[in-house]
C-alpha cells in the first residue's frame, strides 16, 4: 500500500513540474509566474482542488506519442476566492508553450460545464502559443467547443480573462466572449495575426506590444479592461474585482459590512459644480464620495475617458456607476463611449447590480468621422442597454442633459425609476446660445438682441424644474445629499419586479 502511494506522490510531482525546471526558469526569467504559482495567488490558500491533473493528449503526428506530459497544458480546478466558490483554468506555458490540443481544450470545458451546474464564475489565465499544430483540426475543433461554452455561459456566471502571455489567432475569441479582460504590461499580447503576417500582407511594420499589447488594448482598442504592472497586482486586483460580483445570476451581489454611514452628508458636493458651465470638474470625486468608504474600482478608465464606469459599494452592496466626464472631451458622447458603456449596463442588468448614473452630457459629438463611423448605431446601443434593463436604476443629473443624450442617459423615459437632478441641471434640447441662434435666427445680427434672448432661455430652460413639472425629475436634490438619497432610493427599490415581454432574444444594434 505505501508503495502505491509513494506511486501517487510521483505522479503528482510530475504533473506539477509541468514542462521541467529548465521551462520554469524560463518562464520566471520573462518575469511571469507559473500557472500554478498563479493559482496559488489568485485563490484563497488551501482552497483550489485540481480536476484532470493525469490528463495526456492522444496525438501521435510528428513524434508526439513520445511526448506526453501529464496535465496536458493547462491546471484546471477550483477554489474560493475570499470564501466564494470559483472555477479556473491556467494556462502552463512551460509545456508545448501552453498550446491548445482536444484534450487540453477538453480540460476546460469540463471545469466550465461544472461553473454552469452550480452557478459560479469562471477565471481563464491564458499564456498559450495558440492551437497545437500538430493536432491540426482537432485542436481547432476544441477551440470551438470552449467558444460555445463561452456564448453559453454569458449572462449566466461571470467570465473573467486573465492575459497573462501571448493570445493570438483563434485564442483571442474565447476571452472576447468573456466579460472582463485583464492584462500584463510588457509580457502579454492579443492579436489575431502577428506582426510577421501583416507585414507580408500589408507591408506594416509593427512590434508585438504596439500591435496588441496591454496598453494598446486597455487604450486604444477597448479590447481589455485594465493593465496592470505584473502578474502579482493583476491577481491580487482580480481578487478585489471578484467580490464586487455575484456568484451566477441566480445568486445576488456580495454584501460587505461597511462603517460608513449610509445618510453621511457631503457639503464638498454643494461647490463641485464651476460657477462657468463651460468649466470642467472631475466627476470620480463625486463617484468616489458617494460610495462607501470612496471605493471605486474603475473599468476601462484609459479607453473612452468621457465616460466613467464601474463598480462601488452603497451600504456594502454592489452598485453599478455609469458618468459623464466633464474632464474629457466636456463629457459627450460618441462611438467608443457608447459602447462602453451600453457593455457595462448590459453586464449589471444580467447579474442583477443596480445602477446609478451621473449626468453631464452636452450631446453627441459631431462630425464626418462620427457620423461615417456609425453613431446612430452605435449610440443606439447605449439607449437599447438602459431601455432594456429591468435592475434598479437611479439617475442623477449635476449639469448638463441636452439633446438625444438626455434620453439616452438612463432618463425617466426609459424606465428609470428614481431620477433626481441637482439644482445646477440643465435639461433641454441644446445650450442657450445655439438655441436662440436657431429660434430667432433673423436676429443672430444684433448681439443686443440675441444677448436678451439667450438671457431668457436660461432663465427659461437652464434648470431643472421645467422637467420636474413634467414629473421627468421625480426631485430636485442637494448635492450634499447625494449619497442619503441614492441609498434610500435603492433600499425602496430592492423589491422591484419588471419582465420584459417573453422573446427568445432580443436584437441589440450591433
Amino acid at each position: 500500500m505505501l508503495a502505491i502511494l509513494d506511486a501517487l506522490e510521483a505522479k503528482r510531482a510530475a504533473a506539477r513540474l509541468g514542462g521541467g525546471q529548465a521551462r520554469i526558469d524560463a518562464q520566471h526569467g520573462r518575469g511571469k509566474l507559473t500557472a500554478r504559482e498563479r493559482v496559488e495567488v489568485l485563490l484563497d490558500e488551501g482552497s483550489f482542488e485540481e480536476l484532470d491533473m493525469y490528463v495526456e493528449h492522444d496525438c501521435t503526428e510528428f513524434g508526439m506519442a513520445g511526448q506526453r506530459i501529464p496535465g496536458d497544458g493547462v491546471v484546471t480546478g477550483s477554489g474560493t476566492i475570499n470564501g466564494r466558490l470559483v472555477f479556473v483554468f491556467s494556462q502552463d506555458f512551460t509545456v508545448f508553450g501552453g498550446a491548445l490540443s482536444a484534450r487540453h481544450a477538453g480540460k476546460i470545458c469540463k471545469i466550465m460545464d461544472m461553473a454552469m451546474r452550480v452557478g459560479a464564475p469562471i477565471i481563464g489565465l491564458n499564456d498559450s502559443g495558440g492551437a497545437r499544430i500538430q493536432e491540426g483540426v482537432a485542436s481547432l475543433g476544441g477551440y470551438a467547443e470552449v467558444f460555445q461554452r463561452n456564448v453559453l455561459a454569458s449572462g449566466v456566471v461571470p467570465q473573467i480573462s486573465l492575459v497573462m502571455g501571448p493570445c493570438a489567432g483563434g485564442a483571442v475569441y474565447s476571452p472576447a466572449m468573456t466579460d472582463f479582460i485583464f492584462m500584463v504590461k510588457g509580457t502579454s499580447y492579443m492579436f489575431v495575426t502577428g506582426p510577421d503576417v501583416v507585414k507580408t500582407v500589408t507591408n506594416e511594420v509593427v512590434s508585438q506590444e504596439d500591435l496588441g499589447g496591454a496598453v494598446t488594448h486597455t487604450s486604444r482598442s477597448g479590447v481589455a479592461d485594465v493593465a496592470f504592472d505584473n502578474d502579482i497586482e493583476t491577481l491580487l486586483a482580480t481578487r478585489t474585482f471578484f467580490d464586487f460580483l455575484p456568484l451566477s445570476n441566480r445568486h445576488q451581489p456580495p454584501v460587505r459590512p461597511t462603517d460608513d454611514p449610509w445618510d453621511r452628508i457631503e457639503p464638498s458636493l454643494d461647490t463641485l459644480i464651476p460657477d462657468s458651465a463651460s468649466t470642467p470638474y472631475d466627476m470620480h470625486e463625486l463617484i468616489r464620495k458617494v460610495a462607501d468608504e470612496g471605493d471605486f474600482f474603475e473599468v476601462q478608465p484609459a479607453h473612452a475617458a468621457n465616460i466613467i464606469t464601474g463598480f462601488g459599494r452603497i451600504e456594502g452592496r454592489t452598485v453599478g456607476f455609469v458618468a459623464n466626464q466633464p474632464m474629457v472631451l466636456a463629457g459627450v458622447l460618441d462611438i467608443n463611449r457608447a459602447k462602453k458603456a451600453a457593455r457595462f449596463v448590459r453586464f449589471c442588468d444580467a447579474f442583477g447590480i443596480p445602477i446609478v448614473t451621473f449626468v453631464d452630457v452636452p450631446g453627441f459629438l459631431p462630425g464626418t468621422a462620427q457620423e461615417h463611423g456609425g453613431i446612430i448605431k452605435h449610440g443606439a446601443k447605449l439607449l437599447f442597454a438602459y431601455a432594456e434593463a429591468t435592475v434598479p436604476k437611479i439617475t442623477v443629473i449635476t449639469r448638463k442633459a441636452y439633446g438625444g443624450a438626455y434620453d439616452v442617459m438612463a432618463s425617466k423615459h426609459l424606465r428609470g425609476d428614481l431620477n433626481h437632478a441637482w439644482p445646477t441641471a440643465e435639461i433641454a434640447v441644446m445650450g442657450a446660445k445655439g438655441a436662440v441662434e436657431i429660434i430667432f435666427r433673423k436676429d443672430v445680427g444684433d448681439a443686443d438682441k440675441i444677448a436678451a434672448r439667450t438671457a431668457e432661455y436660461e432663465a427659461r430652460f437652464a434648470n431643472p424644474f421645467v422637467a420636474a413639472s413634467m414629473g421627468y425629475i421625480d426631485e430636485v436634490i442637494l448635492p450634499h445629499s447625494t449619497r442619503r438619497r441614492i441609498a434610500l432610493g435603492l433600499r425602496k427599490l430592492r423589491g422591484k419586479m419588471l419582465e420584459n415581454p417573453w422573446k427568445k432574444h432580443d436584437n441589440i444594434p450591433l
